[in-house]
């Protein structure tokens, strides 16, 4: 019989992955746009490294660092009687990590599209660094907030190699639809297969129109507005 318990584990990872990168890549695409540190470019690169990563590597090392053998792993789990490694945490972790480029760069290039100007003006009337990020580049960034919300959204519906290596394949805890239909095709049941993938097909272009329907509407308020 067919589990719906693998789409909506796969929009639980895809929803808390979004939100938390929504909260942390804020702040660390404010520092890397404006702070004048001299290698930043190496903390750059690190942040963006799954990019160029195949996702069985980043999983790998996550899966040792977590296993209960590695020295934090084993921390973790005599410190709170929890483990990480195949658990739905440990695969949150890994989406998080995987997911983290697609949601910064959206965000640099949103920070970095703000004119000088406004971000001059505004310490001039003496605001805060955290007044001039809440008051200005903020509400000034919402298309490339909502447009790396998207596509961190949409990127984490399909991933696979990560979450198979951290999480392994648990029904219930961390059994995503991309794993779910590889399996079913293992066992030649192509029409439990064929109904997986059809629900990503289907989530995955409304999750496309909402973000290129989006992007046309920006743009014709601004083609108003010049």
């Amino acid at each position: 019989m067919l589990s719906f318990d693998p789409i909506w584990l796969t929009l639980e990872l895809a929803i808390l992955t979004t939100f938390v990168l929504t909260l942390i890549t804020i702040p660390i695409s404010y520092w890397l746009t404006f702070s004048s540190f001299r290698y930043r470019f190496i903390i750059e690169a690190i942040l963006n490294l799954p990019l160029v990563l195949p996702p069985t590597v980043l999983g790998f090392y996550l899966l040792l660092v977590f296993s209960p053998n590695h020295w934090f792993g084993g921390w973790i789990e005599k410190l709170f009687h929890f483990r990480i490694a195949f658990s739905f945490f440990g695969i949150l972790i890994g989406s998080i990590l995987f997911s983290l480029p697609f949601m910064l760069q959206a965000l640099q290039v949103g920070f970095s599209s703000i004119p000088k100007t406004h971000i001059n003006t505004a310490k001039v009337l003496g605001k805060s660094k955290l007044e001039i990020l809440f008051r200005v580049i903020l509400p000034n960034c919402k298309p490339a907030i909502l447009a790396g919300m998207i596509l961190t959204f949409a990127h984490t519906i399909g991933e696979f190699g990560v979450v198979l290596m951290i999480g392994g394949s648990i029904p219930g805890k961390t059994k995503v639809t991309s794993i779910a239909i590889l399996e079913e095709v293992e066992a030649m049941n192509y029409h439990s297969a064929h109904i997986y993938a059809s629900v990503l097909i289907v989530i995955s272009m409304i999750v496309l129109l909402v973000l290129f329907r989006y992007k046309r509407s920006v743009s014709m308020v601004f083609a108003e507005k010049d």
